[in-house]
């Protein structure tokens, strides 16, 4: 397989149909942005973690490729919807039971709590903001040329999912959840 094909020089790109679009086109920051979110991912589960947490995000991973071929695929070609990988309701079931078991062994939420204590905490709740981005963006793309709802609710989940791993992870390396208290005296 050839890395470099040059046919993108002149700042387009083909999606998966053949359908040829310009690079800044809403359909490729959507898929570009969770290309970024997958590579986050991937820094996430590089660090020192329990194999439970490591083989979820795997899962997640892959999962995110066919978010990306869906992404990628043309809206007007419906003989190419055969070939695109589809999720299921059981890949955004899978991020909620995982969601509930990491969710059983943490203290309540009395507060929101600010990004940080340990790097793969903060790793975490990077590739939360990011997939957040991947979800207004896709939300967007939605309103122009709608696609598979279920890539709208696998990424809202995805985020909730970060949010609570990054907290499960806080709690595994011991660091602090540093709560954030607004300051009403004004």
């Amino acid at each position: 397989m050839k890395i470099y094909t040059k046919t993108g020089d002149k700042g387009t790109t083909s999606l998966f149909g053949g359908k040829r679009v310009a690079k800044h086109n809403i359909r490729i920051d959507s898929y570009g942005t969770v290309d970024e979110l997958n590579a986050n991912l991937g820094l996430v589960r590089d660090q020192d973690l329990d194999d439970k947490s490591k083989t979820g995000l795997i899962a997640i991973q892959e999962k995110l490729f066919t978010v990306g071929a869906i992404l990628a695929s043309d809206p007007g070609k419906a003989s190419n919807e055969a070939k695109v990988p589809k999720l299921k309701q059981d890949d955004i079931q899978f991020l909620e039971m995982e969601i509930d078991r990491m969710n059983e062994d943490l203290p309540a939420m009395t507060h929101f709590v600010l990004p940080g204590g340990h790097v793969a905490v903060s790793h975490c709740h990077v590739a939360r903001t990011v997939c957040r981005r991947a979800e207004r963006i896709c939300a967007a793309l939605f309103n122009l040329e709608p696609f598979d709802e279920k890539v709208l609710q696998y990424l809202n989940r995805l985020s909730d999912y970060l949010f609570v791993l990054a907290r499960c992870i806080a709690k595994q390396k011991q660091a602090d959840e540093v709560k954030w208290i607004p300051d009403t005296n004004k």
